[in-house]
């Protein structure tokens, strides 16, 4: 259950398979802005890392993301995980998650990509609580510290079925 006060961050990861000016990720490094746009503007977004934050923290080689330039990761905060699952499954978003087997690269994505979590309403996590709450989930798997989408639905509040209305 939501905890009274708190919002719900989220943190997702991958590893491109090409370069980020590569033509085979052109469609889906040309469409970042239109969707992080349209998060913005979707009822129930509170805060996202801002482009430049989110680029220095994945090129960073000392800091907790490695340092690889085909690192693609969004850390973002919802008021609630209704607001952020309309966002994933019934928007434009979706189009681009369903394309991501062509983008990403599978030996490089194993493990969880996803990761949620509460925070406390005015909070702005950092890319340090991120990977954090993503490493503990890999290590201890979905809990109320960091869970996914399985974890929500079990408490009642994450998607049944994931949408398939596309605006």
């Amino acid at each position: 259950m939501q905890p009274a006060g708190h919002h719900i961050a989220e943190f997702n990861i991958g590893t491109l398979a090409h370069d980020w000016d590569d033509p085979r990720v052109a469609d889906f490094a040309n469409n970042l802005d239109r969707v992080n746009g349209l998060a913005e503007r979707s009822p129930g977004f509170v805060w996202r890392m801002t482009d430049d934050d989110m680029d220095d923290a994945q090129k960073d080689s000392a800091g907790v993301l490695g340092g690889n330039p085909r690192t693609a990761s969004t850390l973002s905060v919802w008021e609630t995980p209704q607001a952020l699952e309309h966002f994933v499954w019934n928007t434009i978003h979706k189009r681009f998650y369903d394309r991501r087997g062509e983008w990403y690269d599978a030996a490089e994505n194993t493990g969880p990509r996803l990761v949620m979590w509460w925070v406390p309403a005015g909070h702005r996590p950092t890319i340090e609580d991120a990977k954090a709450r993503l490493d503990h989930l890999a290590a201890q798997g979905e809990s109320d510290h960091a869970f996914g989408w399985t974890h929500l639905r079990t408490a009642g509040q994450g998607p049944e079925t994931r949408g398939e209305n596309v605006a």
